[in-house]
C-alpha cells in the first residue's frame, strides 16, 4: 500500500529524527531530493532560470538549499522572499554563497522574475498551513510560465484533508519528504499537486499510523480470488442483480456484464429487464422475482436503473449476505434499514447522491471528499465507495482507501452500474467488504485505462476490459 500520514504525525516523527541528527541535516536531505527533483525536470540545470518563492517556515528553507544546490551547478536562481525579516537565514547565506540573487517580493520585479523562470519553486508556505494564499503570493504564482515544483505539498492546499479554501498553487510537480500527506492523493488539492515524487528522509512511520491508504498491484493481486479444482459455480460465488426497469433496461445489462466478467460462478437477475439480459447474456439465471424466492445467492447488487420501482428492496435488505446498494438503491433505501442489517452493507454513491444522504450541498461533499466518506460510513454502519474524481472507499472504524487508477473518460453513462456487478462479483467471493469495494474499483479503474488508450471509453468497453486488467494485476 502506497501510505499517507497526517501532518502532526510526520511532524511526530520529524522530531523524533532530529533528536538524532547533527542540527540542520534533516533540512540538508529533504533540499538534496528536491535539487535532484528539480534537475530532472529541468533537463539542463546549466544556463537555466529558477525562481524561488520563500516563505517564513522550513519550506523556504529547503527551497533556499536546493535554490544554493542549483545555482552551483550553473542555474541563475533567483529567490523571491514574501516576508524577508522571517526568512531562513541559513538557507539565505547558503544561496548568497553560491551566487543566487535575493528579491523582495514585493518589487516591480517579482513578477517578471517568476515569469522569465523556467522552474518556479513554491516554498511559499508548508505543512502546517491553512486557507488559501495571500494576495501577492497568489499572483507571483499565477505569473509562472515554467514548470512549478511544490515543496512537500503545493501552498494554499490543506495537508490534511485535501481541501481548498481560496487561491493555491497549481503544481507541475510535487516533492513530498518522508511520507504522502493525504491532500496530495485526495481531490480537489490532488489536481494542484500534478506528479508526485517522495523523498525519503528518514522517517520512521509505522503503517497502522497511516490515515489514508492507495492500494498497489500486489495489494489487489493478493485479495482477488483464484478457482482451484474443485471450484465450482456455486463455490466461486453466486450474485443476485436487481436492477433495471422498463425505462432504464441497460443498467441492468451492465450490472450483469460487471459481475460476469468479475468472476462470479453465476449471475442470478431479478426484474423486468430480463429479455435484455438474455439477449446480451445467455448464461443468465433469471427469475420474475422477488428476490427471496429467486434462488441462493452469496450478495445482492440492488438500484441500478430501478427508476422508482422499490420492490424487492426489503427483501434484499432484509437477506443474510452481503448487500451493495447503488444509484436508485440509495434514494429508495431507509438508513434506519440499512443500519439494522447484521450482514455487510456497502454503498456507491458519486457526490450527488453522498450529498442527498448527508443532507448537505454536492459543492461540500466535493470540496470535503475525506470527512464526507467517513461520514457516510458512521451514519449508515455500512462500507462506503464514493465515486468521483477521487473514489474513496471507508469503514467504520477503518483507514480510508483511495483509489489510484482510472481515467477522466471513465466519466461516462453506465460505467458505475458495471463497479456495482464487478464489486458485487468479489463479495460473493467471500472478500471483506472494505477490500470488495477496494479491489473493485481498482479494477474497475485499470480496464478503463485499457479499454481507453485516451481516447472515449463506453461502459460496455470497460466491463469487457476486466479481464484483461484482472491479468495484469496478477502478471506485474
Amino acid at each position: 500500500m502506497r501510505t499517507a500520514y497526517d501532518v502532526e504525525t510526520v511532524r511526530s516523527a520529524e522530531r523524533a529524527l532530529m533528536a538524532r541528527l547533527p542540527d540542520g541535516a534533516l533540512m540538508q536531505r529533504a533540499a538534496a531530493g528536491l535539487a535532484v527533483a528539480c534537475a530532472d525536470l529541468l533537463g539542463k540545470v546549466y544556463g537555466s532560470r529558477v525562481a524561488l518563492l520563500v516563505g517564513s517556515g522550513d519550506n523556504g528553507g529547503d527551497a533556499l538549499y536546493a535554490g544554493a544546490r542549483l545555482a552551483r551547478r550553473g542555474a541563475g536562481v533567483t529567490a523571491l522572499l514574501l516576508s524577508p525579516d522571517r526568512a531562513h537565514a541559513g538557507g539565505l547565506a547558503a544561496l548568497r554563497a553560491a551566487g543566487g540573487t535575493l528579491l523582495d517580493a514585493e518589487s516591480d520585479a517579482a513578477e517578471e522574475a517568476v515569469s522569465r523562470a523556467d522552474l518556479v519553486l513554491d516554498g511559499i508556505v508548508g505543512i502546517g498551513g491553512r486557507g488559501g494564499l495571500r494576495p501577492r503570493a497568489a499572483r507571483l504564482a499565477e505569473a509562472a510560465r515554467g514548470l512549478v515544483v511544490a515543496v512537500d505539498l503545493p501552498s494554499g492546499v490543506d495537508a490534511d484533508t485535501g481541501e481548498v479554501h481560496g487561491d493555491a498553487v497549481r503544481a507541475t510537480a510535487t516533492v513530498t519528504f518522508g511520507a504522502y500527506k493525504p491532500g496530495l492523493l485526495v481531490d480537489p488539492a490532488r489536481e494542484y499537486a500534478g506528479a508526485l515524487r517522495l523523498v525519503d528522509i528518514g522517517l520512521e512511520l509505522p503503517e497502522e499510523q497511516a490515515v489514508l491508504e492507495a492500494p498497489q498491484h500486489a495489494d489487489v493481486a493478493a485479495l482477488l480470488p483464484e478457482p482451484t479444482g474443485e471450484s465450482d459455480k456455486y463455490r466461486r460465488g453466486v450474485v443476485g442483480v436487481v436492477a433495471g426497469s422498463a425505462r432504464y433496461p441497460g443498467a441492468a445489462v451492465l450490472a450483469v456484464a460487471g459481475a460476469l466478467h468479475g468472476g462470479a460462478g453465476a449471475v442470478r437477475y431479478v426484474g423486468p429487464a430480463a429479455d435484455a439480459v438474455l439477449a446480451r447474456f445467455p448464461e443468465t439465471l433469471v427469475s420474475a422475482g422477488p428476490p427471496a424466492k429467486a434462488g441462493r445467492v452469496q450478495s445482492w447488487v440492488i438500484g441500478p436503473g430501478l427508476g422508482d420501482e422499490a420492490d424487492g428492496l426489503l427483501d434484499v435488505l432484509d437477506s443474510d449476505v452481503p448487500v451493495l446498494i447503488d444509484a436508485d438503491g440509495l434514494r429508495l433505501a431507509d438508513v434506519r434499514a440499512v443500519r439494522a442489517r447484521t450482514a455487510p452493507t456497502v454503498l456507491t454513491p458519486h457526490a450527488g447522491e453522498a450529498a442527498a444522504l448527508l443532507g448537505v450541498a454536492r459543492d461540500e461533499v466535493e470540496g470535503q471528499r475525506l470527512s464526507s466518506v467517513r461520514a457516510l460510513a458512521e451514519r449508515y454502519a455500512a462500507t462506503v465507495l464514493l465515486k468521483g474524481s477521487t473514489t474513496l472507499i471507508t469503514s467504520p472504524g477503518s483507514t480510508v482507501r483511495v483509489n489510484p487508477t482510472g481515467t477522466p473518460w471513465l466519466a461516462t453513462a453506465g460505467s458505475g452500474d458495471v463497479l456495482s456487478g464487478l464489486t458485487g462479483s468479489l463479495l460473493a467471493a467471500g472478500l471483506h467488504p472494505l477490500d470488495a469495494a477496494s479491489a473493485g474499483a481498482y479494477l474497475h479503474g485499470l480496464a478503463a485505462r485499457f479499454a481507453s488508450g485516451g481516447a472515449p471509453v463506453s461502459a460496455q468497453d470497460v466491463a469487457h476490459a476486466v479481464p484483461a486488467a484482472w491479468r495484469d494485476i496478477h502478471t506485474s
